[in-house]
């Protein structure tokens, strides 16, 4: 069974940093194929899920306006690990971040970032706070 699980939430000072991980589980997260989209999303109370930061199917990266310039995605093929850095954080930026992963169906091109639902696999979510 895959298991994706995100680690290094936490507070942060507006206009502070923070590094979020997700780890895999029977799941090569940083293979370079159409069909392994991979990246973060994020829910805000109250709020619908929406698009941070991906992968899409040519491993290309794909962000959403919101967070341009402030936050990016790496990985580390030895440790099968996907990153989310996170800068000059806004109390927008607060809450809970999800690793994604798998797209059955590959998807190319900016809208990857908005297409949630092309997404399989999902972890549990790590909780992010910004103070101001």
């Amino acid at each position: 069974q895959v298991q994706l699980v995100e680690s290094g939430g936490g507070s942060a000072q507006a206009g502070g940093s923070l590094r979020l991980s997700c780890t895999a589980s029977g799941y090569r997260l940083t293979e370079h194929s159409p069909n392994n989209c991979v990246g973060w999303f994020r829910q805000a109370p109250g709020k619908e899920r929406e698009g941070v930061i991906v992968y899409d199917s040519g491993r290309t990266t794909r962000v959403a306006d919101r967070v341009k310039d402030r936050f990016t995605i790496s990985q580390d093929n030895a440790q099968n690990t996907l990153y989310l850095d996170m800068s000059a954080l806004k109390p927008e930026d607060a809450g809970t971040y999800y690793c994604a992963a798998n797209c059955p169906t590959p998807q190319y091109g900016w809208w990857t970032v908005k297409n949630a639902a092309a997404f399989r696999y999902w972890g549990q979510g790590t909780q992010v706070t910004v103070s101001s």
